[in-house]
């Protein structure tokens, strides 16, 4: 694990607590909440490094669902949050608690399950998909974490007008990060929905030869952009909202953007740059 990584969870409330007057004795570190596909996909450890050489910042992270870490930024214990889920990002900046939000990247997600695919959901619209899934009915593993993605799997069943799934037997709510849930999903033959980056990371870690198939893409309702959340300094005045600035130009920046498209596994692009 990356020393630049703090772990997720009642570790990582406990050293943000630990580092908090540490990163203010330092007014050239940054303290940083991000969503687990950043960091399981090892996008931030690949560029990281690069802006601390060009910036002279150190940046630490602690990668946690969206909804965590928005409420992370909402209690000031970081400094900027890089984050994927716009309806929350917009609702945290309109509640006063952020003050700039950047777009810098996108991929998009998809729906995966076992190459048998038993509820035979292969290449049907999102509706019919879930349908299927709950009509069979076939496992499903969902986050469960208030994530970006969770967010986003629990208003696709609502825009399918299906009842979202809560106590029903087949419906399983992990609690984990997106790799884990795919494992998850793996190991007990069933679906899952999870970004594109982190499904190609997963791809990577079986050799390019993942039991789970990517089953439901390509509508653009499964766009799945990333943005860079500053901290407002009235909510906030300790934040280290001009290095926070700087960080988000440097990930809009054609050197950052450049480092973004830059990032491949098995020859595929995991994020796709997009800052305006």
């Amino acid at each position: 694990m990356s020393p630049k990584k703090i772990i997720s969870g009642f570790l990582a409330m406990a050293v943000l607590l630990a580092w908090t007057p540490i990163s203010q004795a330092n007014e050239k570190s940054l303290m940083m909440a991000t969503t687990t596909s950043t960091d399981n996909t090892g996008l931030l450890e690949y560029l990281i490094p690069h802006f601390e050489k060009e910036t002279g910042i150190t940046l630490k992270w602690t990668a946690t669902g969206t909804g965590k870490a928005l409420k992370l930024g909402e209690n000031c214990d970081v400094d900027v949050l890089l984050v994927h889920a716009p309806a929350a990002e917009k609702a945290f900046i309109e509640k006063g608690y952020g003050k700039d939000r950047r777009e810098i990247m996108y991929n998009d997600f998809v729906i995966i399950g076992p190459e048998s695919d038993p509820a035979g959901i292969k290449g049907k619209s999102i509706p019919d998909a879930l349908m299927a899934i709950k009509s069979l009915p076939a496992l499903f593993m969902s986050r469960g974490d208030d994530s970006g993605t969770h967010k986003k799997e629990q208003q696709l069943w609502k825009d399918a007008k299906i009842a979202v799934p809560d106590q029903e037997t087949w419906y399983i709510q992990t609690g984990q990060g997106m790799l884990a849930t795919i494992n998850m999903a793996q190991e007990r033959s069933g679906y899952t929905m999870t970004d594109r980056g982190t499904y190609i990371k997963y791809q990577d870690t079986k050799g390019g030869k993942a039991p789970l198939k990517v089953l439901v893409e390509g509508d653009e309702v499964l766009l799945n952009p990333y943005s860079v959340v500053t901290l407002n300094p009235d909510n906030c005045p300790k934040a280290k909202y001009d290095l926070a600035i700087q960080f988000s130009d440097w990930m809009a920046s054609d050197a950052g953007q450049k480092r973004i498209n830059d990032f491949r596994l098995l020859g595929q692009k995991l994020f796709i740059p997009n800052a305006r």
